[in-house]
């Protein structure tokens, strides 16, 4: 596979992904069972957490954008990781990586259990617990196995299944506002909490229905032209999904008795039954969101590895996520150690957690607003730094505010995770604080100051298509400034 040394250009790849892939990984990412469990998982809060979706999908949008104009600036895989590191340095870098892979390999237990949920529709209807386990462990290493045939199959199968899922949600974004009753929303706040802390609340559970849409930014590295179409299949994906999501919620929260929606496994397909009365429109409706989760776990599961890969690829993860496999360069470690990772985390909780779904949903939040903070921090630092040189004021004025409003949403995100929630997700990105000291012990690296002995990096021959050679440490002679850190020219960070 063709390899450039230039922040994402290069020769196009036979086995890149175009701008249709992108887009389909985004909104596949996007778009998994979260979407057709959300319901259920909302309707604790009663209609005042489509209040929270709408504020939720205006934060995701911000991100969106924010995404968007990152990639452009910075065209080279590993997304948040890469932003984070190239202003804030390092540890950043690694920090965000290892929050975003937690992100991605918990999120995979969330969207299997969802899908399972649809899956026992036809089968294993009396919900048996470790038949249910069985399924979703089906359902993660399928999607293992497409990621371990090559990039070219990912790509192919996240469009077939993009379509295919887009059916049953454009039906019910549109023909089911037809049905909507209002006797079936229930009480507006059934939470018992105040309205903010309910909308707070809902909106932490929300934001899982979007995470992935970073999805491009993290595979940039594979995209053919990612200056141009890593932007556009963030922001258009997101929009889609948006649109799709709101109108669809709005729907299922109308056509399902609050009491029924509560207690369902599989809200869509009821209120496809609701709607046309038997079950053939709800079995049509879990095939497709069957279809859909495997979609979504596909995607998901490339991220998994993708992320952990750039970060190795400059020694702030462990070698082995770097090997690459194959003339298509497959991270057949980090598709293999996710998933097994996945594996784990739902086994436990299939016997563990009542809620499963929701309880994985908001640690898989809580890690995934970390990098999202980070980004928005990285663009918006850069652009009060350097924005003046490249920017009109109105312009500069536009980017500050969606770049503030991402932010803003961020934090907001997290505190409505709720203190459990923030307790074990804090726990776990700490707990890669002596992954950190023990690679960078590896290397004979003090802070940002190389030893004498060279650091560690993956050879060429293992990098992925189009990701740019990670910038050489400095000497230890070179000056540091006031603060540790090297006085770089890069894309991102400050210089006196």
């Amino acid at each position: 596979m063709p390899r450039t040394t230039g922040g994402g250009k290069g020769t196009a790849s036979t086995t890149a992904l175009g701008l249709p892939a992108a887009s389909a990984l985004v909104i596949g990412s996007i778009i998994g069972t979260g979407v057709f469990a959300l319901p259920s998982a909302l309707a604790p809060y009663g209609p005042i957490s489509l209040v929270a979706f709408v504020i939720v999908t205006l934060g995701a949008l911000a991100l969106a954008l924010t995404f968007g104009a990152l990639s452009k600036r910075v065209p080279a895989g590993g997304g948040p990781y890469v932003y984070a590191r190239e202003a804030f340095g390092e540890f950043a870098g690694f920090l965000n990586a290892w929050s975003y892979w937690i992100t991605a390999w918990a999120g995979n237990a969330a969207i299997v259990v969802a899908w399972v949920g649809y899956v026992e529709v036809f089968v294993n209807t009396g919900h048996q617990t470790w038949i249910s386990a069985l399924l979703a462990l089906v359902g993660l290493w399928i999607p293992a196995v497409i990621n371990l045939t090559g990039v070219r199959n990912v790509g192919a199968f996240q469009v077939i299944t993009t379509v295919l899922k887009f059916i049953p949600l454009i039906f019910m974004a549109t023909v089911g506002l037809l049905f909507i009753d209002a006797h079936n929303f229930g009480p507006f706040n059934a939470s018992g909490q105040s309205a903010l802390g309910a909308i707070s609340a809902a909106g932490a559970i929300a934001l899982f229905s979007y995470l992935g849409l970073e999805a491009a930014s993290v595979v940039a590295g594979r995209v053919r032209e990612p200056e141009r179409d890593v932007p556009r299949a963030t922001v258009f994906g997101t929009l889609m999904c948006a649109v799709i999501y709101v109108l669809g919620t709005l729907a299922v929260f109308g056509t399902v008795s609050h009491g029924k929606l509560g207690g369902s496994t599989a809200p869509f397909t009821d209120a496809a039954n609701s709607i046309f009365g038997g079950t053939w429109a709800g079995d049509i409706v879990a095939i497709a969101a069957i279809i859909s989760g495997i979609g979504a776990l596909n995607g998901w599961t490339m991220l998994c590895a993708e992320m952990p890969y750039a970060a190795a690829r400059d020694g702030l993860f462990p070698r082995a996520f770097a090997r690459l496999r194959g003339e298509s360069g497959v991270p057949v470690f980090g598709i293999v150690a996710s998933t097994v990772l996945a594996s784990l985390i739902t086994l436990f909780s299939y016997t563990r957690f009542d809620d499963v779904f929701t309880k994985i949903v908001l640690l898989s939040v809580l890690t995934a607003v970390i990098p999202y903070i980070f980004s928005a921090a990285a663009q918006l630092y850069w652009l009060l730094v350097r924005g003046r040189e490249s920017l009109s004021p109105r312009g500069l004025a536009r980017d500050v505010t969606v770049a503030g409003l991402a932010l803003a949403f961020s934090y907001w995100s997290m505190q409505g995770s709720g203190y459990q929630t923030v307790y074990y997700g804090l726990f776990v990105l700490l707990l890669g604080v002596p992954v950190y000291i023990w690679l960078k012990r590896g290397q004979g690296v003090y802070g940002e100051t190389a030893a004498p002995r060279t650091a560690v990096v993956p050879a060429q021959r293992e990098r992925a298509p189009q990701t740019p050679v990670p910038t050489q440490r400095l000497s230890p002679g070179l000056r540091t400034s006031h603060v540790g850190g090297p006085r770089k020219r890069n894309g991102l960070r400050h210089h006196d």
